[in-house]
């Protein structure tokens, strides 16, 4: 590399379609205090989406456990401002968890309205699916409010399956198998986001 300085693992530059920057890294326990100040700029139906529920704001603990990932069965990134975590305004998170000791991961990702339609969803997405597959998991899944198009519609652009929710009416259940042929539409390209 000419002069750059190589970036950590799990970082990467993304430019918006609008031309800002951001970084894309693993999430820290400092991101814990913007995540919370962001929470509140969250439109009402953003945070339903997200958490199937209503909510004034994020309790403090669930920030501080939402920022400090089990390295051992939790994987966790933002995309933020390019500034030292903390400091900078995170605009996306994206979670996925290894649900006690199994082959699959749930996940989540919430996309604040400021970055929204960008490209950052299908990103984080595609992150979360190599994730997936270098833990040699079978399976990524989340739960997605019935009414949430675009969501069900980017999984289903990457190759997840929509299925009715067993238990829970308005939900959808979305599965990628990862060790199919349909799994691997959502190989992530490892070609970085200019």
């Amino acid at each position: 590399m000419s002069g750059q300085k190589r970036l950590p693992p799990w970082h990467e530059k993304f430019r918006l379609q609008d031309g800002r920057e951001l970084l894309i890294r693993p999430i820290r326990h400092e991101d814990a205090a913007p995540i919370r100040g962001g929470f509140l700029l969250l439109e009402p139906e953003q945070i339903r989406r997200r958490f199937l529920t209503t909510m004034a704001e994020l309790p403090a603990e669930q920030a501080a456990r939402l920022c400090s990932p089990d390295p051992r069965s939790e994987f966790a990134l933002v995309a933020a401002e390019p500034l030292p975590p903390g400091e900078a305004l995170v605009g996306a998170v994206a979670r996925a968890r290894v649900l006690d000791g199994a082959r699959h991961a749930e996940y989540a990702i919430l996309v604040s309205r400021f970055i929204v339609g960008q490209g950052v969803g299908r990103h984080l997405m595609r992150r979360l699916v190599k994730w997936a597959r270098s833990r040699k998991l079978e399976q990524l899944h989340g739960e997605v409010l019935d009414d949430n198009q675009p969501m069900l519609q980017l999984v289903r652009s990457l190759g997840f399956r929509v299925l009715p929710a067993h238990d829970a009416p308005g939900l959808a259940r979305v599965v990628l198998d990862l060790g199919t042929a349909a799994g691997k539409a959502g190989e992530p390209d490892l070609v970085p986001a200019r």
